[in-house]
């Protein structure tokens, strides 16, 4: 989160279901990839999940497993979005279409200033898929298959906001 004496330059918040997996992952990765970058101090990073069922609890043990296999320390406590989101964000960049639905029909959405954009449009490596798909009824394979979507979409999260075009898509 940016310094307290200071304005985040942009505010980015990733949603996905229960906000232990899949969204507090994105966040993780795109704080170290930020922090690489140069650009951490600029951005105010969140999650959420649209679901309340997991709130306060830490990120899932074989997602933070897999984040501490690549090198990223995974924090954070689970939170279900808040009608204020749509408005304290400027991007709010859901896992799935069904998060997206969600989202869509989330008291104060409509009313929201946030830009929705679906975390795999970022991604340029792993083109084949339209979703990042939830590990959480699944085997090691699947989170580090998260992991590989979360490092190329952040990566260009982070290329886009530097040179200015993140939200212009």
């Amino acid at each position: 989160m940016a310094d307290a004496d200071s304005v985040a330059a942009m505010r980015i918040l990733f949603v996905c279901l229960g906000n232990i997996c899949r969204s507090p992952s994105a966040e993780n990765v795109m704080r170290a990839v930020a922090e690489r970058e140069g650009i951490l101090d600029d951005l105010e990073l969140d999650s959420a999940g649209t679901i309340g069922i997991h709130g306060g609890n830490a990120p899932d043990a074989r997602m933070t497993a897999a984040a501490k296999g690549r090198g990223i320390t995974m924090r954070g406590a689970s939170r279900q979005i808040r009608s204020a989101d749509f408005t304290e964000f400027d991007l709010i960049v859901p896992m799935d279409e069904s998060n997206v639905r969600d989202l869509k029909a989330w008291p104060g959405a409509a009313e929201g200033t946030a830009k929705l954009k679906l975390f795999c449009e970022f991604c340029e490596k792993f083109t084949d898929t339209h979703e990042v798909p939830d590990p959480y009824y699944g085997g090691a394979e699947g989170f580090e298959t998260v992991m590989d979507l979360l490092e190329d979409g952040c990566e260009v999260i982070a290329r886009k906001f530097k040179d200015g075009t993140l939200l212009k898509d």
